[in-house]
């Protein structure tokens, strides 16, 4: 039997949970320091005085002389905690002699557990293995503050957080806590004030740092704890909107924001149909997912680590100017603690030219293409790279050319009667594409017409979807269609996710599923 030095329960930071004592101290902490800290600098500094905590309550158990040693003697009554044991505690019922040749007199102990019944030990031997000093473990990774905090600061941030929004007088801006208390003054005038100074600059984006020299808020105090009032106070007064990534804070009045970042475009507002039924089959829905990106899609887009992603735009975001946010493009781009809506810079990676790009959360969908895509005669279905910015707050986008040509497409024509027609056209082509995506639309303006139609003139959503299907058909040598093709297909006429497409394709009786995405409308069908 040997006794392991002293360490932390095995599930100690996994089992983590905030307790009052840790939130007082954290507390007092950002009122001892005057300065607002992150949940992240917050957890180290909780990781920092739990660690501290457990190792001095490790050593007082250590040394308040309760812990069993072969050299010590005991009388009845006494009670012990034996280190081999875990540190189980026991109570001596009984002292008698023992005999050994091999050892001088010594006494034999009885110890009544409450889990390990009655045993007995040794006492009174001076020489023996077990006499040894206990000490802490130095290789103990939970008494580690940089290895906890490697393995565990989600989760203690995430704790932190959760337990931080539930105290009032903790008020929180760009992922930085502090006392609402202790906040400096900024009253409606400063605010007036700032709100000129992101008007002369257009609207934004401006740090704080630069408002506050331009609205004399005094900041001979704590600049830091000055900029953190200030923040709260242009967070919670609607005129202003933090656009800032993570980690950088940005302000830029509301009212001057472009008017597809203040409200959705209107070709990507989409109203789900009532009683669709469920698709039972969720693999089909994987499939066609891993093919498109949608940002009305929640499932299926899983997010790549590669740096770069190619995308392949259905109508209502090319005509929009803007890329859906789905899980995969979202990983490339900038985000933010709680700022709905992030700015951000695009930039061309073959000519270096910037444009303003918008990450609108709450929407899932990315804004500020529309000049970028007519400079690089994208049409629907063009293949292009979105990358990871080389710096902080930009993203590198990048147009795949291809030697301009003629070359036969898939074309959408408006008819005299208002209806649409599919057909293979001649057109001139300069970029790559996803033939099962690529739509030509030489008259845009005519398909708009049809999207501001309503009522009857509308139709139903599965009515749009099975003529559609019956027009791509046309133009299928073996008379069937492609899921992913009728998706760009029926997103030139209303805006529709992919998944209620094979919805309405698995519960309709005039389709057939064929394998492989694959659907054919029986020749029954009758025209709707």
């Amino acid at each position: 039997m040997s006794i392991a030095p002293l360490t932390l329960e095995a599930n100690y930071w996994e089992s983590f949970e905030l307790q009052d004592e840790d939130l007082e101290y954290l507390y007092n902490h950002l009122l001892e320091i005057e300065t607002p800290l992150t949940s992240r600098e917050l957890a180290e500094v909780l990781v920092n005085e739990r660690i501290r905590l457990e190792t001095e309550a490790i050593k007082k158990q250590i040394g308040n002389g309760a812990a069993y040693f072969p050299k010590d003697h005991y009388k009845v009554g006494d009670k012990i905690r034996f280190p081999a044991l875990k540190w189980e505690e026991g109570k001596i019922t009984g002292v008698r002699p023992g005999m050994n040749p091999e050892y001088p007199p010594f006494e034999v102990i009885g110890v009544a557990f409450k889990t390990l019944g009655n045993r007995e030990f040794a006492s009174g031997i001076d020489n023996h293995p077990l006499n040894a000093p206990i000490g802490l473990s130095a290789e103990d990774p939970a008494l580690n503050v940089k290895n906890v905090l490697t393995h565990y600061s989600r989760l203690i941030q995430s704790k932190l957080t959760e337990k931080f929004k539930t105290v009032p007088d903790l008020v929180q801006i760009a992922g930085a806590w502090f006392p609402r208390s202790l906040l400096v003054d900024v009253n409606i005038g400063h605010l007036n004030l700032a709100e000129a100074v992101l008007e002369v600059a257009d609207g934004g984006p401006l740090p704080t740092r630069p408002i506050l020299e331009q609205i004399e808020l005094p900041t001979d105090v704590n600049l830091k704890l000055t900029e953190f009032s200030m923040n709260l106070a242009l967070q919670e007064d609607q005129r202003f909107d933090e656009v800032g990534p993570s980690g950088e804070t940005l302000w830029f009045l509301q009212r001057l924001e472009p008017e597809g970042v203040q409200t959705p475009p209107f070709h990507l507002r989409y109203q789900a149909p009532a009683n669709l039924p469920a698709l039972e089959d969720s693999e089909l829905a994987s499939d066609l997912n891993a093919l498109v990106f949608d940002e009305l899609e929640t499932e299926g887009d899983q997010p790549s680590r590669a740096n770069h992603i190619t995308v392949s735009l259905i109508y209502p975001h090319w005509r929009s100017g803007t890329i859906p946010l789905s899980s995969s493009i979202a990983r490339l781009l900038p985000t933010a603690y709680e700022a709905p809506r992030v700015n951000f810079t695009f930039v061309d990676e073959d000519t270096n030219k910037e444009y303003t790009g918008w990450v609108v959360r709450p929407h899932r969908y990315v804004y500020g293409l529309k000049e970028w895509y007519a400079e690089k005669s994208l049409i629907p279905g063009s293949l292009f790279v979105i990358k990871q910015g080389k710096q902080p707050g930009q993203v590198l986008i990048q147009a795949i050319k291809r030697r301009p040509i003629k070359d036969w497409i898939r074309t959408v024509l408006v008819g005299a009667d208002g209806g649409i027609v599919f057909t293979m056209l001649k057109q001139q082509i300069s970029n790559e594409l996803d033939d099962r995506m690529a739509i030509m639309v030489p008259d845009p303006e005519a398909i708009d017409k049809l999207w501001e139609q309503t009522g009857k003139a509308r139709g139903t959503l599965e009515t749009s979807i099975i003529n559609t299907m019956r027009e791509l058909i046309k133009l299928s040598p073996q008379g069937h269609v492609h899921a992913q093709e009728l998706y760009a297909g029926v997103n030139i006429l209303r805006r529709c996710p992919p998944g209620v497409i094979l919805q309405v394709l698995s519960n309709h009786p005039q389709v057939s599923r064929l394998g492989d995405l694959y659907f054919k409308l029986d020749e029954t069908a009758s025209e709707e």
